[in-house]
């Protein structure tokens, strides 16, 4: 996890803390809306993976406001972009985190676990 976080922190600009609670959103976020194989290999590939997505978790409020427009949208992408800006990612950085991420997957655990997990969540492929 250190060298995927480094890899977003050089990509990006965050700090560490902010990468690192942003990869758990993102990978939290492909539990619940991927297709369950493939993420289980994903994460498999990404030592360290369930205790980002813990700790991005137990730091989660109420959502507020954003967090009910979020909830108002459907969910999806448009719930994890609030999740991310909540946590301290910009807008304009949003893109270049999923690309390194998913860089970085293809990398670990290669395209034939990313392909399906990026083809079955709408909205997701603009984003990496």
């Amino acid at each position: 996890m250190e060298e995927l976080i480094a890899r977003v922190t050089n990509r990006t600009g965050l700090d560490a803390a902010t990468a690192q609670t942003a990869i758990g959103h993102i990978l939290s976020f492909l539990q619940k809306e991927g297709p369950a194989a493939e993420v289980g290999q994903l994460m498999a590939a990404l030592p360290g993976s369930e205790a980002a997505i813990a700790a991005a978790n137990a730091g989660e409020g109420g959502g507020g406001l954003m967090g009910m427009l979020g909830g108002m949208m459907g969910g999806g992408v448009m719930a994890l972009g609030q999740k991310l800006i909540s946590a301290g990612v910009p807008m304009n950085q949003m893109q270049p985190l999923g690309h390194e991420l998913f860089a970085y997957g293809r990398e670990t655990a290669g395209e034939d676990v990313m392909g399906p997990i990026v083809g079955s969540i709408p909205g997701l492929s603009q984003f990496v």
